[in-house]
């Protein structure tokens, strides 16, 4: 890590068990029961959580974006974000993502614009860029 980089927060969490396991962050605000995807379990899993992280962040560079275009950003705005886990003989395991977002009320080309700004911006859309497949549309 760069020396110059200014770190802005650390999310810990504990976890055990895997994807049967259970997760707590440091703070005691996150504790989770984790289940394998598509199982009886009780708990949520890794790609939901993910799913979950990369909606909220994606939202707040939207929000971003908007404000440096000048931009209204609507209060209803919202993300659908679907994560899939795959397995292939070629690649084993691997994930790829759909962001579906929805901008009410604001002219397309001014959505497309802030999405494309977003996704340039947005922490999780750049640790992903490259990684995995990823489409975003909006809706």
């Amino acid at each position: 890590m760069s020396q110059n980089n200014t770190i802005l927060y650390t999310g810990k969490t504990h976890t055990t068990g895997g994807r049967n396991g259970a997760s707590r962050s440091s703070d005691n605000r996150l504790d989770i029961k984790l289940s394998v995807p598509g199982s009886d379990g009780a708990g949520t899993n890794p790609e939901q959580l993910l799913a979950a992280g990369w909606s909220a962040c994606f939202i707040g560079a939207m929000q971003k974006a908007a404000q440096a275009v000048g931009a209204r950003f609507p209060a209803d705005a919202s993300v659908d974000t679907e994560i899939d886990l795959g397995n292939t003989p070629e690649k084993g395991y691997f994930l790829q993502a759909r962001l579906n977002v929805s901008l009410p009320g604001l002219d397309r080309a001014v959505a497309e614009t802030l999405v494309d700004l977003a996704h340039k911006t947005c922490p999780y859309s750049k640790a992903t860029r490259g990684n995995i497949d990823v489409v975003i549309t909006v809706v």
